[in-house]
């Protein structure tokens, strides 16, 4: 009869601990893969089926995980873009109360948002949509619970005007998936529709401006309106973005930085655990630029 060995290999782990490490391992090296849904949400707590999960990761997309995060359903998430976070703080925009958030760094990256309309509508500022009652077909985020849409919305608001308003005018809103790329940018060209609102500004900017669309210019007045909600004032930047900068110079709004951020009362021995984690894992967490995550930059 052969001998079982009993001896151990590798490194040993409570049974517990190396079935969420390999679920865990998995998933990250599932994420980004062709087919596999990128976006994800972790729950943990301790062995026991009587136990709560009382610790939600969400690497969320949407204003909508502000409530998540309020109701202490989720305690570390991430949005994208910064300017949220401060209206989620400030109770402003469309949230009808502040939410007690705390950031705790912020994922470098760098965009802006452009309102871009064609020239042959005569719309040269935000508030002409408003005056001459134009029936404005736009192209907007298909997602509807987008960042996008916090954008839009407000900034249409502070001049008067809704896209319910510009439908009941006759005009339309197109959805497109995703980033705006040459495929919207053509159909504005023959005449689909008029106007594009969106971030990504290098992806469909310049394709916008060879056609002759426009960018909204943000006057002082709005900016300050803006900015007392939350919202960041800017223009594209020349350094990355040179081929945007040459023909876009526009007063616009920020669209930048990925705040990772929890509840005020989470306990701060949660948030080291959590900074501790992004320093030893900093390397393994793609971002838009060269290197590790730049933690002395965040």
């Amino acid at each position: 009869m052969a001998r079982v060995s009993t001896q151990r290999t590798g490194t040993w782990a409570p049974p517990s601990t190396t079935r969420s490490r390999l679920v865990l391992e998995v998933a990250s090296e599932l994420v980004g893969k062709r087919g596999v849904p990128p976006q994800a949400r972790i729950t943990m707590r301790r062995q026991g089926a009587n136990n709560p999960w009382a610790f939600g990761i969400f690497g969320s997309d949407a204003p909508s995980v502000f409530e998540e995060v309020a109701r202490g359903e989720v305690q570390m998430a991430i949005i994208n873009p910064a300017e949220l976070l401060a209206l989620a703080y400030n109770g402003a925009g469309p949230f009808k109360e502040p939410i007690s958030v705390r950031t705790i760094t912020v994922i470098p990256s760098d965009d802006q948002f452009l309102f871009a309309i064609h020239e042959r509508t005569g719309i040269e500022r935000f508030e002409d949509i408003k005056a001459s009652r134009y029936p404005l077909r736009v192209s907007v985020r298909a997602q509807p619970d987008h960042s996008d849409h916090v954008y839009i919305s407000e900034v249409l608001k502070a001049v008067g005007v809704s896209l319910d308003d510009i439908v009941s005018w006759g005009g339309e809103v197109h959805r497109h998936s995703s980033i705006p790329t040459e495929n919207e940018t053509r159909q504005v060209a023959r005449g689909g529709f008029d106007a594009i609102f969106d971030e990504a500004v290098n992806r469909w900017a310049p394709s916008a401006h060879a056609i002759g669309m426009r960018f909204m210019n943000f006057g002082e007045p709005l900016l300050q309106r803006l900015e007392s909600m939350g919202f960041r004032r800017a223009r594209v930047n020349p350094e990355l973005y040179p081929e945007v900068a040459a023909v876009v110079d526009v007063a616009t709004l920020d669209f930048s930085g990925w705040p990772v951020f929890v509840r005020a009362d989470v306990p701060d021995e949660m948030v080291h655990d959590i900074c501790e984690a992004l320093e030893e894992r900093k390397d393994r967490i793609p971002w838009q630029g060269d290197g590790p995550l730049p933690l002395d930059r965040m």
